[in-house]
């Protein structure tokens, strides 16, 4: 069975659907995207995706394409259709068909959404055989780095650079200060040498994860510490252990850095049990549940 997209109002079968090729999301990359996790048939943390999206769509001014509620039926419809409860929606928002020109429509033509899902594997049973390796790559993306853009060439080459060197994610850093600020594609923690939990905190430099909020809250509802204080590449390389999360990555250890392991080089204790933890958050509680 093909797989069916929701694009611009209509449910078609993914090989079928398209945009125009002046719709400002090809031409200048003019859009903003989220991706939510479905688990058993339920959305995980979907009002903080959606708040984000909103946020976004605010940052460039661009409203949002329908009402909220509207929305999440297209998402469950997708999902409906293609028969997937365990997977990844997709959705993509853009100023629309315009005649080529930098700046905004004169005449402001309706936004362009796009909903696809694909499946995924189900929620890793265990942390042990979760570890990954990363690398460390230069920071080249744009001053908004808060605002979730489809403009990601930067994020794609810092992602190419870390799978031909085998590992799973580059871990971005600023060249001028030596500062870590996030993964590619994912937020990015230490404990550091001292056994305390860091990420750095929101500004204009990271994407607010929403897999970061969820655990953040997880673990102020446990009593568990967390820094955000900004960390270099030097502590990061001192650090205990590393992780990072995503909506595809959940709560991902990192062993080995640019070849060198992380602490011991094995999962540690609390990545484990962090791990724990955001599992139960996303198989458990009906909070999570849109």
């Amino acid at each position: 069975m093909s797989r069916i997209a929701y694009v611009n109002g209509r449910y078609l079968p993914q090989p079928e659907a398209s945009v125009n090729v002046e719709d400002r999301g090809y031409q200048f990359g003019d859009g903003i995207y989220e991706v939510v996790h479905i688990y058993d048939g339920r959305t995980i943390d979907e009002d903080r995706h959606l708040d984000r999206l909103e946020r976004s769509l605010r940052e460039i001014r661009l409203p949002m394409p329908m009402s909220r509620a509207a929305l999440r039926l297209v998402l469950r419809e997708v999902a409906r259709r293609n028969r997937v409860t365990e997977g990844l929606l997709y959705m993509q928002v853009t100023r629309g068909v315009a005649r080529r020109d930098h700046a905004f429509p004169s005449k402001p033509v309706p936004p362009a959404i796009v909903v696809t899902i694909k499946r995924i594997p189900p929620y890793p049973a265990a942390v042990d055989h979760w570890g990954g390796s990363a690398i460390t790559h230069p920071d080249l993306r744009w001053a908004r780095r808060d605002i979730k853009t489809v403009n990601l060439l930067p994020n794609c080459l810092a992602r190419q650079a870390a799978r031909e060197q085998g590992a799973i994610e580059a871990v971005l850093y600023d060249e001028a200060t030596g500062m870590v600020t996030e993964g590619a594609a994912t937020s990015f923690w230490i404990v550091d040498e001292h056994g305390v939990i860091r990420a750095r905190p929101l500004g204009h430099e990271i994407l607010p994860g929403c897999t970061r909020a969820a655990l953040l809250a997880e673990l102020a509802e446990a009593g568990i510490g967390i820094e955000e204080r900004a960390f270099s590449l030097d502590e990061m390389r001192r650090a205990r252990e590393a992780f990072i999360t995503s909506a595809t990555s959940f709560v991902r250890p990192i062993v080995k850095i640019d070849g060198a392991p992380v602490g011991d080089g094995k999962v540690g204790p609390v990545v484990r049990r962090l791990f724990d933890i955001f599992a139960r958050h996303v198989k458990g509680g009906l909070k999570n549940a849109a």
